[in-house]
């Protein structure tokens, strides 16, 4: 790769920039200040500085976000404020939400390039769990928890023109929250347009504050507040299969 690209990818600067920045003796290969914005290096293997600071890289990335209320899962939107619009401070070319959460949901969302891995986690037939702090209008009866472990009609149809029936889900009751509200963790493995409202309508009840909590194995990080964001440990890239390069 060159030297001038790398520096791109990490958002240094425009090419014209970067040549000026490399020029001027502030970036360092292996220990040796480089003059050349255009000389090639090892991505993988070089060490590399810019004003003192190592700059390691990697062929995808990958953001665990806080989306709050009030933002749309999205690249680009006319109206509202997106996703990406919270990253701001990242190169985020080529950056895509997994999955959606509706305007008025907040929760984690994964952020990344690496679309193997967005279809390894929105992909119906792997079956990924997906776990949300619900809380609605009345208390769920025995009969209706049983309904939504069963699967329930939301009103969609398969491709033969049957109605869909969500797959078996699994309801945990908690304590109800400030306001009496009874509060469940629903556990799904779709990603239906607003699936988890429509699973409760279907019941007979209201969805009021929705919450996503985990995917899979990456679970949102109690440290961060709404519209925070960090980069995944390598940890969690193991957990879901990805190890960086």
């Amino acid at each position: 790769m060159r030297l001038d690209k790398f520096l791109g990818d990490h958002n240094i600067g425009t090419r014209k920039q970067i040549k000026e920045y490399v020029k001027n003796g502030r970036c360092s290969v292996n220990g040796t200040v480089i003059s050349k914005a255009d000389m090639r290096i090892d991505e993988d293997h070089d060490f590399i500085c810019f004003d003192g600071k190592e700059l390691s890289y990697s062929r995808f990335h990958y953001y665990m976000l806080y989306k709050p209320q009030g933002v749309v899962s999205a690249t680009t939107d006319g109206r509202n404020k997106t996703v990406l619009d919270l990253l701001a401070d990242e190169n985020v070319r080529g950056l895509s939400p997994c999955g959606r959460l509706d305007i008025d949901t907040e929760g984690l969302l994964l952020l990344t390039d690496d679309g193997g891995l967005i279809h390894k986690l929105l992909s119906p037939k792997k079956h990924v769990d997906k776990i949300y702090e619900v809380h609605i209008s009345k208390r769920l009866s025995d009969s209706d928890i049983k309904r939504l472990e069963e699967g329930v009609d939301i009103g969609d149809t398969n491709d033969d023109g049957t109605p869909f029936i969500t797959l078996p889900a699994k309801i945990e009751v908690l304590n109800a929250d400030e306001n009496g509200r009874e509060v469940v963790h629903l556990t799904i493995h779709e990603g239906r347009f607003h699936q988890v409202k429509r699973m409760m309508e279907a019941v007979g009840n209201e969805v009021l504050f929705l919450k996503r909590l985990s995917m899979g194995s990456l679970v949102l990080d109690d440290s961060l507040h709404p519209g925070e964001y960090r980069s995944l440990t390598e940890n969690e890239l193991k957990m879901l299969g990805v190890y960086k390069e």
